[in-house]
């Protein structure tokens, strides 16, 4: 089997247990799923049932405790910290809800570091054709307290297209937005995933949001709940995303 007949992502028995005070907590349990080239995979379920951790086993950013989780063909559960931050930087773009953006760089910088980090020498050309391309051109040398929050999550959307990643990773996106502002960055999102034809999974609790999605997957206490195509679900998610 080549590389390419591998599914982007697979999770086989993956599962998180995390020490708390009262002693270990399963977070996740047991989830398998596979999600191919192309695709637009929406998680939903109720605050609290895994979805953010599952996204960020995915991206390595949180450590399996048990299966094993393979992206592109490689194995993130063997990988150490230093090999998963060189995976994540070469193969995968991640929107989170807070923006995340560096306080003391301007939007241009925060766009080009990921860039200089992969020793591109055309890190800051690509940075403002990024920038160009989410409608901030001209706010290239703005610092991320002089934007609005639409506009910084426009940059970090900007940051993690801009390495041109097979697999898109986004959390809430637009969890901190306003409805209008919200809309406009999951249209640049969208399109931009078109553009460039990455795979995006996506963490939200917003009907309208997860019914733009090829597949949605469902979580409900750890577990994988039910999988469903948007159109049932669009009303479904509607008292999910209350709790």
């Amino acid at each position: 089997m080549t590389e390419t007949d591998h599914p982007v992502l697979h999770l086989k028995d993956a599962s998180l247990t995390l020490n708390g005070n009262t002693g270990p907590v399963r977070i996740l349990q047991d989830i398998s799923l596979e999600v191919t080239k192309g695709e637009t995979l929406g998680l939903i379920g109720p605050s609290g049932s895994g979805k953010s951790s599952l996204l960020m086993l995915m991206g390595g950013l949180e450590l399996a405790t048990g299966g094993q989780i393979t992206a592109l063909g490689q194995d993130l559960t063997r990988m150490d910290e230093d090999a998963l931050a060189r995976f994540r930087r070469d193969h995968m773009g991640v929107v989170f809800q807070s923006f995340h953006l560096i306080p003391t760089m301007t939007a241009l910088e925060n766009v080009a570091t990921p860039l200089e980090l992969a020793g591109r020498r055309d890190a800051f050309d690509i940075a403002q054709a990024e920038l160009e391309a989410v409608g901030l051109g001209h706010r290239a040398g703005h610092f991320p307290a002089q934007l609005s929050g639409g506009e910084q999550q426009r940059v970090a959307l900007a940051r993690a297209l801009a390495p041109r990643p097979a697999i898109l990773l986004a959390d809430e996106p637009t969890g901190n937005l306003d409805e209008a502002n919200g809309a406009a960055v999951m249209d640049l999102l969208f399109g931009l995933r078109d553009r460039y034809e990455a795979t995006l999974i996506m963490v939200t609790h917003a009907p309208e949001l997860a019914a733009r999605c090829d597949r949605v997957v469902r979580l409900r206490d750890g577990r994988l709940s039910e999988a469903d195509e948007p159109p049932h679900i669009a009303t479904g998610t509607a008292t999910e995303a209350a709790e």
